[in-house]
């Protein structure tokens, strides 16, 4: 999408807007680009460059666009040990998937997989992911605490680069919590096998 095309009477009435406030800044650079989910840390990268400028902030944004490509990511599958199971209240458990490096380059260096939305699972928020190349999986794990009342819940994660910019399919945590939920227990008693199994070959 090239600048051009923006609304300029919407862009006018931003740059008119006169406001001095950085996160009301921030709000409206989300709002004008809000089809390219620009999170608050991109946002106020591409307005701090230009001197807090609506505007001229927009026009950037667009030529970075215009010359930097993105990483490519696809969610192969959910791995989780135990997946379906319900989850105790106030218990900790993990999420894993496999995804994909699909695109034709290496993904860059201080790439994550980041807490985008939704409900808040424990202190985790972000988890480091290395460089992958092109058309190699790996799996990405994630350590959370369900809620400590009963329910379904959901949470949204993303991977993202290092500058703030979302890419790749959408990762979603959903659990039900239940006062009689086994995955915690699934996945303790399957960590007990696998060190048992590890130990007798090391035997």
């Amino acid at each position: 999408m090239d600048v051009d095309e923006l609304d300029q009477h919407l862009l006018h009435q931003f740059s008119c807007l006169g406001t001095t406030d950085k996160d009301d800044l921030v709000k409206q650079l989300q709002k004008v680009l809000a089809g390219n989910q620009l999170n608050e840390t991109a946002a106020a990268f591409f307005l701090d460059m230009n001197n807090w400028n609506l505007q001229a902030a927009i026009c950037s944004y667009f030529d970075f666009e215009s010359t930097y490509k993105l990483p490519c990511m696809t969610l192969i599958c959910d791995s989780t040990i135990g997946e379906g199971e319900a989850v105790p209240p106030n218990t900790k458990f993990r999420k894993s998937w496999r995804v994909q490096n699909s695109g034709t380059e290496p993904w860059p260096e201080g790439v994550c997989l980041s807490y985008t939305g939704g409900v808040p699972m424990g202190e985790c928020i972000r988890v480091s992911v290395p460089c992958l190349p092109p058309k190699d999986t790996i799996e990405l794990s994630v350590d959370l605490t369900s809620p400590a009342t009963t329910g379904t819940f959901q949470s949204k994660w993303r991977m993202m680069t290092q500058n703030g910019s979302y890419f790749g399919d959408i990762i979603w945590v959903i659990i039900s919590v239940s006062e009689s939920g086994t995955l915690a227990l699934t996945q303790q008693l399957n960590l007990l096998s696998t060190s048992q199994s590890n130990d007798d070959q090391m035997c």
